[in-house]
């Protein structure tokens, strides 16, 4: 299916802080090789894309802090955004697409996170080409994942009936998207077999997009859309003064959740395996232990970035990270806790280990 009108937005944020202390403030896990494949989870991500649209269709917005890396390994990059502070994922989103639409109004837009990681790019290629078939049709679109656990870590989405549309045979309206639920809930939604994981990969066209913003979020649509019209010579001075005016909002609370019950939400299955790599148990079932480490009748992850040798014995379902000037040691049970651990370090002085 011919992709001629799809351009796509990479919001690249946050700080990783379940993957402390490999991913900071200053340098978080999309800027990482974490799988230890040679290329970071943002490159990888350009990767995959870069096999369904040309570079020049390819949109990036991080922050301040991040844009010189950014564009250090990604030096293809020719639409880089610098977001002057997070406001969350809708402005990010919705100022490439702004963008996008000030040139190209009759662009299909799709946004993917930095810092996943999927193993079958076919898949995912034949997921997004159905994706954006669906949204030809003035669908907001989402991929969602078939789930291989029932995990309390993500979101759901709930498919109704068939499209019928013949560029995504596989597209279903959205009943609903649910939070993170309990595990009694989690088993339940997958039993169902309706449900699929929520990653976050929404297609739409930019149109519909800002058209749905403009109800939703008015404020925001005009601003992001004052943002988009600026002059070239005079767009940074208007993105410094507009951006802190704008809602913090999620993509998922500004557009997704309420728009899927009016019945203009869709979504695609992806079969493909992906994961976020949202702690260490991720990243443990991504990766083998670090050369670095010897496991003596024990299991688990460890990894050090300054060559230290890690002994581990008698353990089971242990995580050892160590780095220039921290390391960690929990459980595979305890990794969603880790995030607690780089605010607890600035309370006791230590900024500095964000």
């Amino acid at each position: 299916m011919d992709l001629d009108d799809l351009h796509v937005v990479i919001p690249a944020g946050g700080a990783g802080t379940r993957l402390w202390p490999l991913s900071r403030a200053s340098h978080p896990k999309f800027l990482l090789d974490l799988t230890g494949s040679g290329r970071t989870l943002l490159q990888q991500t350009w990767d995959r894309l870069a096999a369904l649209v040309p570079g020049e269709r390819v949109h990036v917005v991080t922050g301040p802090a991040h844009a010189a890396a950014v564009a250090d390994q990604l030096p293809q990059l020719r639409h880089l955004h610098v977001e002057p502070s997070p406001r969350d994922s809708m402005p990010a989103i919705g100022l490439a697409t702004a963008v996008v639409a000030e040139q190209h109004p009759d662009a299909v837009v799709a946004s993917f996170a930095a810092d996943h990681v999927i193993a079958d790019e076919r898949a995912f290629g034949a997921s997004v080409r159905q994706a954006v078939g669906a949204a030809r049709t003035g669908k907001v679109v989402t991929i969602g994942i078939t789930p291989r656990s029932a995990s309390t870590a993500f979101g759901y989405v709930q498919a109704g009936e068939g499209l019928g549309v013949p560029e995504a045979p596989d597209a279903r309206s959205v009943l609903r998207f649910v939070e993170k639920p309990d595990e009694v809930t989690a088993r339940e939604y997958v039993e169902d077999g309706s449900f699929s994981w929520n990653a976050g990969m929404f297609v739409t066209r930019a149109d519909v997009l800002l058209d749905h913003l403009a109800l939703l979020q008015p404020s925001l649509h005009d601003g992001l859309r004052r943002i988009a019209a600026a002059p070239a010579d005079e767009r940074e001075q208007v993105l410094r003064e507009t951006w802190p005016t704008l809602t913090r909002i999620a993509i998922d609370h500004a557009v997704a959740e309420p728009v899927s019950l009016q019945g203009g939400i869709a979504v695609v299955p992806g079969t493909f395996d992906w994961d976020d790599v949202g702690d260490f148990a991720a990243l443990a079932g991504l990766r083998e232990p670090d050369d670095d480490s010897v496991w003596i009748d024990a299991d688990g992850f460890a990894v050090s970035t300054e060559g230290t040798a890690i002994t581990v014995v008698g353990l089971r379902d242990v995580v050892v990270v160590h780095t220039a000037d921290a390391v960690l040691v929990t459980s595979i049970e305890d990794a969603q806790d880790v995030k607690k651990a780089p605010a607890a370090w600035v309370e006791r002085g230590r900024p500095d280990l964000l």
